[in-house]
């Protein structure tokens, strides 16, 4: 897949978004109300779901997550294959 390295770099420009994938990455899937409690709690940050939404559809586009309906509800998926793609040339 051929992803956009400018998408990539715009996603992880944002300190939200890094922690959103951090915490990603630590369990890989989480529901929207599960990361918004983990990053209110863990991080005290002071963010809606509405705002983690914005960030979660800026992380999608450059590839970074997936989103996957799980019964009733939505549960978004980390991708780290955009980043290895990115290193590839770099660190080799």
């Amino acid at each position: 897949m051929n992803w956009d390295k400018d998408a990539i770099f715009k996603a992880l420009a944002d300190p939200t978004r890094r922690l959103m994938l951090d915490e990603l990455s630590e369990r890989n899937e989480l529901t929207l109300y599960e990361l918004t409690v983990r990053l209110i709690m863990k991080h005290e940050l002071s963010i809606s779901r509405q705002a983690i939404a914005k960030h979660l559809a800026a992380l999608e586009e450059a590839g970074l997550v997936m989103t996957e309906k799980k019964g009733k509800y939505r549960v978004i998926i980390f991708n780290n294959e955009p980043l290895k793609h990115l290193l590839e040339g770099w660190v080799e």
